[in-house]
């Protein structure tokens, strides 16, 4: 039994890995590339308009759900991430003289996204329909786990390699990182007797199809939770480096602790959270644990914040003060992946509740609204910080971060 689970997690591990390295190109590097060239924290965030496409996965879910294998949507996305990645390393990354990235270059990233988020979807569903109950603690961990290590390779691992590696060298590696990925999902054993897609029932189906989800068991609860459980820490680990960054502490050193030192606590609080759910924990009480612990890590980087915005506090080498603002973007992190794997079988479990004709588009609806809820706020957390400045503006995220610890209370009996 524990062979076959690790038949299955392996692919699993190996497909994740390879989606999450779009993200980590875009939230490890590119903010802090336009940081240091003084772009405003509003300019840092609307970058974020490059994810776009994964807003957007419920158009194509439920061609994932009724048209062709998962199998083939996921070799065929997964080649064709890699054949962006080519066009992109015959492709500057900058003109001379100008702030942000080229158009050519800003619309192949928009690609990207495109073809990691059909990714997504059919992966996803694999792993719903391909996970028992009990492996779902550890199959979210590998989800999760193997994302971010996706994510770290392509954000900090870049950020560290740029002066040394050129610009085609890197997006070469990344095409032929892709394509070992379609290799793997068209070879690997676990993934050759997953069950065809089934037709659709026509036209009437689609236009109530937001309406048959929602009244799923658990649907609509699960729906608002992973709309607002991430507000307050996205905002804030959206600001708090930029912070540290204008406060002086280096480019280099934050690429090193907020990418590869925060991407390695958050991946032990991943692993934590899997090995929990793994020992019989359910995902709602865990959750009633885990976002109140984040919850006082926040009020404690909050503080930390309201000592840091005075003009008399230096942020030197040797100060504690500086070790301890770095600290809390680690600990940040590894509450973060703790909350994150929870959450993300609660979705599952969720989703397994649906009907198997439905299961792409119900899972795609809960990640999407799960995005929306990160993306609104890390978009929006430059401006007011602009507009609110940072004081007033991490009371709000700390506000933000109390309120799925209430909205627990209402979980219905279905998900329990």
């Amino acid at each position: 039994m524990l062979l076959a689970m690790h038949g299955k997690l392996l692919p699993l591990a190996g497909l994740y890995l390879v989606q999450g390295l779009p993200y980590g190109l875009q939230s490890g590097l590119l903010p802090l590339l336009f940081r240091a060239r003084g772009l405003s924290l509003t300019r840092v965030g609307l970058a974020k308009v490059l994810y776009l496409p994964w807003l957007f996965k419920l158009v194509w879910a439920p061609l994932v759900d009724t048209r062709g294998s998962l199998k083939s949507w996921l070799m065929l996305s997964t080649a064709a991430l890699g054949l962006v990645c080519g066009l992109l390393a015959a492709l500057p990354p900058a003109e001379a003289g100008q702030a942000g990235l080229p158009v050519t270059v800003a619309g192949l990233l928009l690609l990207l996204n495109l073809g990691a988020a059909v990714q997504d979807v059919a992966l996803d569903t694999l792993a719903v329909q391909l996970l028992e109950p009990a492996e779902l603690g550890p199959g979210n961990t590998v989800q999760v786990v193997a994302y971010k290590l996706g994510a770290v390779l392509a954000g900090g691992g870049l950020l560290a390699l740029v002066p040394t590696l050129s610009w085609p060298g890197l997006f070469l590696f990344l095409a032929a990182v892709y394509w070992l990925a379609a290799a793997l999902a068209w070879a690997a054993p676990a993934l050759q007797q997953l069950p065809a897609s089934q037709p659709s029932e026509g036209p009437l189906r689609t236009l109530h199809l937001l309406q048959d989800l929602l009244a799923m068991p658990g649907t609509l609860w699960t729906a608002g939770f992973v709309l607002t459980y991430k507000l307050g820490e996205q905002g804030a680990s959206s600001l708090f480096p930029l912070f540290l960054l204008d406060r002086g502490i280096s480019m280099p050193e934050l690429g090193l602790w907020n990418g590869v030192g925060a991407v390695v606590c958050s991946i032990v609080g991943s692993s934590l959270g899997g090995a929990l759910l793994a020992r019989h924990w359910r995902p709602l009480p865990l959750l009633r644990s885990v976002l109140r612990f984040r919850l006082g890590g926040l009020a404690c980087q909050t503080t930390l914040l309201f000592h840091l915005d005075t003009p008399e506090v230096k942020l030197d080498p040797s100060t504690v003060l500086r070790g301890a603002a770095l600290l809390s973007l680690c600990l940040q992190h590894f509450l973060g992946g703790l909350v994150t794997t929870t959450t993300f079988a609660l979705m599952m479990h969720c989703t397994q509740l649906a009907p198997g004709a439905l299961q792409a588009t119900h899972y795609s609806l809960l990640a999407t609204l799960e995005l929306l809820g990160k993306l609104f706020l890390g978009s929006l957390a430059g401006a007011l910080a602009d507009s609110l400045g940072p004081r007033l503006c991490f009371s709000l995220f700390l506000a933000l971060s109390g309120m799925p610890v209430l909205y627990l209370g209402l979980a219905p009996s279905a998900l329990a």
